[in-house]
């Protein structure tokens, strides 16, 4: 069959180009090997934040006396958590579905497995197809680390671990980024002893230093047990059941083991090489400012180019790369700015760079830096974990990069992600009235700690 576009996995940029590509006119044909809708909602964002809002209803509960509020005994129901979070994934598909359906008969949903056998042609489920474009969204897998005695052991994956639905009893977590620390902090509150094993020396490695110890308080407060700058030797089969996590200077036990250490793509079986479209070292998809592969015609977008892996910016991908097709817009994904957020309680969020990426850049720069719990909305809900860090060009005043720990985080950031974005300093916060008492009015008290806007 040939059609003008083939698009190779139902993510957040595959589905969306294909509906859009088929409204255009095009003739489409988009190829799932699995559930529709990708790691976001399958595996990813819907399924992990659904647990993570019951692990804080637990935890909210369980604290209430904080607030003058005495409850009973608190229990977490798994098996419902589990089947609330099945329903709402259920419901996300379906809503993909119609999607595909509303596009018409221009779009056509291929199932199977999607393997180049030629230039800008693919076998699936027996048939070949070929097409002037092809638009590769394949996204990424648990990776499996090369660890003696793994295999030996019934270890979890971020898939895996979301359909127990019997509480573990000690669960081990092999790392500290954002999965690992969501996955631990949620399982805690279920209530479940944790420890989590890192190499680095602090969680989310990649934040600004001051935001990994406030998250770290954090998580030593509520009985986490944290194991950093540890070296992970083996795993091995203990008695009764356990899992024997063995370290350069001891050993961890465990009920359950959760192995959240990286993300490999899903391109080793695409068939790459015989449609001349290269990967890197690690197998990523290796893509140009404009999502063009290697090979003409061939574009990729999404988690399998190795970018920043976030839902979001797979979304942006598709919308880029639409415009592009369609030859009305020039904007390539290198200068576009990319907020993340970390759904830990409280949350991670972060845009632009952090401290010391900045001075290390050569800027001058001058910083600002509020504990959270100095915000009246925080004193008052008792929600006063975290810090707040913003970074400025010295020279031109525009925001470099901001870090913010605290309670709704994941919505503060956006006070700044369009001034980032517009490449302005941070003198509009400063000027604007905000309602008090919010947590956003802590963000403009923030800003005025920086002796330029502090007010006499």
């Amino acid at each position: 069959m040939n059609v003008d576009v083939i698009v190779i996995g139902s993510g957040q940029a595959g589905v969306p180009l294909a509906v859009r590509l088929a409204h255009a006119g095009r003739t489409v044909l988009l190829v799932e090997r699995a559930q529709l809708g990708g790691t976001c909602i399958n595996y990813g964002c819907t399924p992990t934040k659904t647990m993570v809002a019951s692990a804080r209803a637990a935890h909210v509960a369980r604290t209430a006396a904080r607030l003058g509020v005495r409850v009973g005994e608190v229990r977490v129901d798994l098996a419902a958590v589990v089947a609330r979070k099945d329903a709402i994934v259920a419901r996300w598909r379906q809503g993909v579905q119609r999607r595909l359906d509303g596009a018409g008969e221009r779009l056509r949903l291929g199932r199977g497995t999607a393997r180049f056998v030629g230039e800008r042609e693919i076998e699936v489920a027996g048939e070949r197809h070929r097409a002037g474009t092809v638009i590769i969204n394949v996204g990424v897998r648990p990776t499996v680390p090369r660890i003696a005695g793994l295999d030996g052991v019934p270890w979890l994956d971020n898939h895996r671990i979301m359909k127990l639905r019997e509480l573990p009893e000690r669960l081990v977590v092999l790392g500290g980024g954002y999965i690992g620390c969501e996955f631990a902090q949620m399982f805690r509150r279920f209530g479940a002893e944790v420890t989590l094993i890192d190499h680095g020396a602090h969680l989310l490695s990649r934040e600004d230093p001051d935001a990994s110890a406030a998250l770290e308080g954090v998580f030593g407060g509520e009985g986490i047990e944290l194991r950093l700058c540890a070296r992970v030797e083996r795993v091995a089969a203990g008695g009764r059941g356990e899992v024997v996590v063995g370290l350069a200077d001891g050993e961890v036990r465990g009920s359950h083991l959760l192995v959240a250490v990286g993300r490999t793509p899903n391109s080793d079986d695409l068939g790459c090489d015989a449609a001349g479209v290269r990967r890197d070292e690690r197998g990523y998809i290796v893509v140009d400012d404009h999502y063009r592969t290697s090979a003409p015609g061939v574009y990729a977008v999404g988690d399998v180019t190795g970018g920043p892996q976030f839902t979001h910016t797979s979304w942006d991908d598709h919308r880029l790369l639409f415009d592009l097709l369609l030859g009305r817009g020039s904007r390539g994904r290198a200068s576009r700015v990319v907020p993340s957020a970390v759904f830990t309680d409280p949350q991670v969020a972060h845009v632009g760079l952090t401290e010391a990426e900045a001075r290390a850049s050569g800027r001058r720069v001058e910083c600002a830096t509020m504990p959270f719990g100095e915000v009246a909305r925080a004193i008052e809900t008792d929600e006063t974990a975290g810090i707040m860090k913003l970074t400025i060009d010295a020279d031109d005043e525009r925001i470099v990069g901001v870090t913010l720990v605290g309670a709704d985080a994941g919505e503060l950031i956006h006070i700044f992600v369009p001034l980032v974005e517009a490449r302005v300093s941070p003198r509009a916060i400063v000027d604007a009235e905000f309602v008090h008492p919010t947590f956003a009015e802590g963000v403009q008290s923030l800003v005025m700690r920086l002796p330029r806007y502090a007010l006499d």
